[in-house]
């Protein structure tokens, strides 16, 4: 027997004309979130869709809750727009909420089929009073109900009477393409969510300096980018080598410019990743003035190579208020595993916080800046990560099309 889930969209509403490309993008979405859940149907109607399944409930609204552009979700019933239909519908919503203890509830009703014979405020007493004759014990509450039961008219009736919120946002697709500078800590996975919360779809970038890391660094990482597979479906990770750039760093450059010099390399390679992929932007994880790297001075001197425009989601943000946004979207426990990332190779004991450019400039004169990115970019490799876990990996440069790609919907 079919089971269905009511969902709703919120932005996407707002945009015109170019309304039924976000909504083909959802579906698009919506499917792949699903695509192993039995008897699928993916409906879209203005400002909803309905999913048809005969798969289990619980796990459809668990994936769905991380599609962007869902905002919120309701196990319905369908029904045909019959009184009756829709009282024995309540009642039973209303035993189940019953058993949880709650005996405090509200009908609302809506009929968007003006010919029911029933308008919404009759309806709301119709199936109310149906309820308190065959549950002793009940209270009508509608200013603060415990439950209430929703039945919405239209050319079938639906009842149901949960509504769960959604991550809301933006289709993911929507909006471009760009590169996520990638380290195994809290922030930049958190930078890399809100993002794509906006449409677009991110690749990572992560820069590993094996010996000095090690493998469970790297491991980390792919596990964090999993993790934002869950939202976006699918996540490429182009995992550079940067043992070699750091050793040039260490010695050419002064000590004091190592961070500021080494976060400048991380910056030309991602500038290359993105033209290399179509990307449009560059984003990292930096907060204001949360470690000397990311005063206004360090981080004018990093973007200063950048190509693309710098998005910096978190720039505003307390560590706390991050830290919060990570447990919620489930990468906080990855993110303070022990593992040491390439950030803490060679930390000098004073680094400068305020650089001026010019002085910038001074410390990185001996460094071979493209023989070291070429060296790099041609070392690396590119890996395909789905939510299960990776999918493939080959060398960055490689011009191999990633398997399982799924074509758009006629």
């Amino acid at each position: 027997m079919k089971q269905i889930v009511l969902g709703r969209v919120g932005e996407i509403t707002l945009k015109g004309l170019n309304r039924p490309r976000f909504e083909k993008a959802l579906r698009q979405n919506i499917r792949r979130a699903l695509k192993d859940i039995p008897a699928l149907e993916v409906k879209m109607e203005k400002g909803r869709f309905y999913v048809e399944h005969e798969g289990d409930q619980q796990e459809v609204i668990e994936r769905l809750r991380r599609v962007f552009g869902v905002v919120s979700l309701s196990p319905v019933y369908r029904v045909p727009p019959q009184l009756e239909a829709i009282r024995e519908k309540a009642l039973l919503i209303m035993q189940e909420c019953v058993r949880e203890g709650k005996k405090v509830f509200k009908v609302q009703a809506r009929r968007a089929k003006k010919d029911f014979p029933h308008g919404s405020l009759e309806l709301n007493h119709l199936v109310g009073a149906h309820i308190l004759r065959n549950i002793p014990g009940l209270k009508v509450d509608v200013h603060n109900p415990e439950v209430t039961i929703h039945v919405e008219v239209r050319e079938n009736a639906y009842v149901y009477g949960q509504i769960i919120p959604g991550p809301g946002g933006l289709p993911t697709g929507t909006a471009g393409k760009a590169m996520l500078l990638l380290s195994g800590g809290i922030d930049s996975p958190v930078a890399g969510y809100l993002i794509i919360k906006r449409g677009v779809v991110v690749e990572g970038v992560h820069f590993y300096s094996f010996p000095f890391t090690g493998e469970k660094s790297l491991e980390k990482v792919i596990d964090l980018a999993r993790i934002l597979a869950t939202y976006q479906g699918k996540f490429k990770l182009h995992v550079i080598h940067f043992t070699e750039i750091q050793k040039a760093i260490f010695e050419h450059c002064p000590e004091e410019y190592f961070t500021i010099i080494m976060r400048r390399m991380m910056m030309r390679i991602a500038n290359r990743l993105c033209t290399l992929n179509g990307g449009k932007a560059l984003v990292t994880g930096e907060s204001l003035g949360q470690v000397a790297s990311q005063t206004m001075e360090s981080i004018m001197a990093t973007e200063e190579v950048a190509e693309f425009p710098v998005y910096r989601p978190l720039i505003g943000m307390d560590k706390m208020e991050i830290i919060a946004l990570a447990e919620k979207i489930g990468t906080y426990k990855t993110s303070i595993l022990p593992y040491e990332d390439c950030c803490t190779v060679f930390v000098p004991r004073h680094p400068k916080t305020r650089p001026r450019l010019e002085k910038v400039h001074a410390a990185e004169k001996d460094l071979p800046v493209e023989p070291l990115l070429t060296e790099a970019l041609t070392d690396s490799e590119t890996l395909f990560i789905m939510p299960e876990g990776v999918q493939k990996r080959f060398p960055l440069l490689s011009r191999q099309e990633e398997e399982g790609e799924e074509g758009e919907e006629e």
